[in-house]
């Protein structure tokens, strides 16, 4: 058996891809912890609408964040099929909701490539990139960077508001 070319492995990245409204995103297959089937979280008063509440994760609060409200997107007409899928940015756990996983995506560095300033009213800072080819006859993939989802004082005022649901628990 022929072992692959050097640095061919290093070239090659899983990603866990799924949908959120007609569009196809994906995340690094490292930065997923588990995908669950949407239950709807508990919510939390007073925050974004984006935010659509917390959940218990291995003990630990979890934030949610609904992607279709973060994204400005419509909200679906059912969430039948709907995921939570629970990511880590750093030590960081968030959950995000999506309308369903389809697979997990091998792709290379020569299908990535750069994110435009704006791809489908997406900002940049959301993305870190594009894969066109990923499965034949399909639109690009967008790469999400789970890191961004959220601003530095989103993370704090969403420190708060998951400080202030443990507390009343």
């Amino acid at each position: 058996m022929n072992a692959p070319p050097a640095g061919a492995a290093a070239e090659r990245q899983q990603l866990v891809t799924f949908r959120v409204g007609d569009d196809r995103f994906a995340v690094d297959i490292f930065s997923v912890k588990r995908v669950l089937r949407f239950a709807p979280p508990r919510p939390i008063p007073n925050v974004p609408a984006w935010l659509e509440g917390v959940i218990d994760f291995g003990g630990k609060v979890v934030p949610v964040i609904d992607l279709r409200t973060r994204f400005e997107l419509p909200a679906a007409a059912s969430r039948e099929g709907a995921r939570i899928v629970v990511v880590s940015a750093g030590d960081e756990l968030m959950g995000a909701i999506v309308d369903a996983v389809d697979e997990v995506a091998t792709v290379t560095a020569a299908q990535m490539e750069a994110p435009p300033a704006f791809f489908r009213g997406l900002a940049k800072q959301y993305l870190r990139a594009l894969v066109r080819g990923a499965t034949e006859g399909a639109p690009p993939l967008v790469v999400l960077d789970v890191a961004q989802l959220l601003t530095a004082r989103e993370r704090i005022v969403l420190e708060h508001a998951v400080a202030g649901a443990t507390r009343h628990d």
